[in-house]
């Protein structure tokens, strides 16, 4: 099992750790060719609007969404869920997102950087009681469509009640960023999400 990590900006080194910790291989990808050699992908928090500009120039765009649309599994956080939304508030005009799951984000949604706080979170699927979850410049979940399941919400604060987790099929998305705690959790879960779907194309 190989699961690469997109290496355009953001904090890619971090997720590199968490997928080693949880045995699994992890690889940095910046190329088409070292997107083929992947069985996943995670898509790191960073700032959106660059990965998706870099995704453009480094020809990644449509291999990356013909992966989505074929069944890869991928994990997106913060910026990541940003890159796996159809639909996009509050972003440039020029963005362009990878898409995958029927939903729609609102960036920066918690504030700005000095905004960035830690809150409690719990995951459905995911036992070991609620996460302490880092949003940095997070963005939120307006809306899903019927084949999204939100698996978390924001449990108390002025936030309380907003969507910032969420899972369509083999996509899994989080506003917070699980590889800055040390939390291995929301990463175990993706493995196991990517080992699923191993066993299924195999059978």
């Amino acid at each position: 099992m190989i699961i690469g990590v997109l290496a355009l900006q953001g904090d890619t080194r971090e997720h590199l750790h968490a997928v080693a910790d949880c045995d699994a291989i992890g690889r940095p990808v910046r190329r088409p060719d070292e997107l083929d050699s992947v069985d996943a992908l995670i898509i790191p928090g960073g700032e959106s609007t660059t990965i998706s500009k870099l995704a453009v120039e480094f020809g990644l765009l449509e291999p990356i969404r013909k992966r989505i649309a074929g069944g890869m599994p991928v994990y997106g956080s913060c910026a990541g869920m940003i890159m796996l939304a159809e639909r996009l508030l509050d972003a440039r005009a020029d963005q362009v997102p990878f898409g995958g799951i029927d939903m729609t984000v609102r960036r920066n949604a918690f504030g700005r950087q000095v905004d960035s706080f830690e809150g409690t979170v719990e995951i459905e699927d995911i036992d070991g009681g609620p996460f302490s979850a880092v949003f940095i410049r997070a963005p939120w979940v307006e809306s899903v469509g019927d084949g999204v399941r939100v698996l978390g919400r924001v449990s108390d604060g002025p936030a309380a009640g907003r969507i910032v987790a969420v899972r369509q099929q083999h996509l899994l998305a989080t506003a917070f960023h699980p590889e800055l705690t040390g939390d291995l959790r929301v990463h175990r879960y993706f493995v196991e999400m990517v080992r699923e779907a191993g066993q299924t194309t195999e059978g």
